[in-house]
C-alpha cells in the first residue's frame, strides 16, 4: 500500500512511523509512507500556503491552489483510490473504515490547519473526510497519524499472528474480553479456571460471552449496529 500525506509539518509526522508496527511494515516493504511538504507547491512569496477567510472571521484557511498543485502533481504519478480530508466534521473513523481503507491500494490524505482547507479543493478532489473524534486538534497531522496506524497494522503479513487483528476490539461491533498472562495466581488474584482448562470450545464460548456483558456495560451503542 501506498499513503501520501500532504501536510505544513511533515516533521511532526516523521516519528510516529519510525517504530513499531507501521516501522515493520514499511520494512518488510508492505506500506510505503510520503510525507509532502505543501510549502513546496506554493507560487507564494515566502513559501506562504494560508490567507484570511472571505467574509471575515478569525483564524487563517489554507489556500487552494498550493494544495490543488500538490495534489495534481502527485496524480501524475499515482492514481489514488481515495483523496482523504482530515477534519472535525468528517465521518467518525470507525474499526469498520479502517477495514474498508487497508483494502485499497494508494491513499491521499490532507491534513487540514488553522480554519482548515479551502471548500473548492473539498468540493472537487477530496473523495473521503475522516475525523477521528468530536474535538478539534491544532492540525491535521495526529488524525493522519491515527488513521495510517489503523490501516497499517491491518495489512497482511504486517503482524506476526494475523489472527490477532480479527479480534481485537470493534471488529465484530464487540469490545475485546478481559485477556491474562502469567503468573497464573498474582498476589490472591486469579486466572479465571476457564483459561486454562485447554478446552478451546470452551474457552471461545467464555470469549464471546464476556465481549457481550463488556459491551452491554460500557459501550452498549456498539450493539445496535451488530448483525
Amino acid at each position: 500500500m501506498q499513503i501520501d500525506i500532504i501536510t505544513v509539518l511533515p516533521d511532526l509526522l516523521v516519528s510516529p512511523f519510525s517504530h513499531s508496527i507501521i516501522k515493520r511494515a514499511k520494512d518488510k516493504g508492505l506500506l510505503s509512507i510520503n510525507l509532502v511538504n505543501l510549502r513546496d507547491y506554493t507560487p507564494y512569496a515566502r513559501a506562504q500556503i494560508d490567507d484570511y477567510s472571505f467574509g471575515g472571521g478569525a483564524g487563517m484557511v489554507l489556500m487552494a491552489e498550493p494544495l490543488v498543485n500538490a495534489i495534481e502533481s502527485l496524480q501524475k504519478k499515482i492514481t489514488y483510490d481515495d483523496i482523504i480530508y482530515l477534519t472535525p466534521d468528517g465521518k467518525t473513523l470507525n474499526q469498520q473504515v479502517a477495514n474498508n481503507l487497508s483494502l485499497k491500494k494508494n491513499l491521499l490524505m490532507i491534513c487540514g490547519h488553522y480554519k482548515g482547507i479551502d471548500q473548492r479543493v473539498r468540493d472537487h478532489f477530496v473523495t473521503c473526510e475522516i475525523s477521528i473524534g468530536d474535538y478539534v486538534l491544532s492540525g491535521g497531522e495526529l488524525a493522519a497519524a491515527v488513521l495510517t496506524d489503523a490501516i497499517g497494522r491491518l495489512l497482511p503479513g504486517v503482524l506476526n499472528d494475523e489472527s490477532s487483528a480479527l479480534t481485537d476490539s470493534f471488529q465484530d461491533h464487540l469490545l475485546a474480553p478481559p485477556v491474562y498472562t502469567r503468573p497464573e495466581n498474582f498476589r490472591g488474584w486469579k486466572v479465571p479456571p476457564v483459561l486454562l482448562s485447554g478446552n478451546h470450545k470452551l474457552i471461545e464460548d467464555w470469549r464471546e460471552e464476556q465481549s457481550v456483558q463488556r459491551t452491554q456495560q460500557l459501550r452498549p451503542d456498539l450493539l445496535k449496529n451488530k448483525p
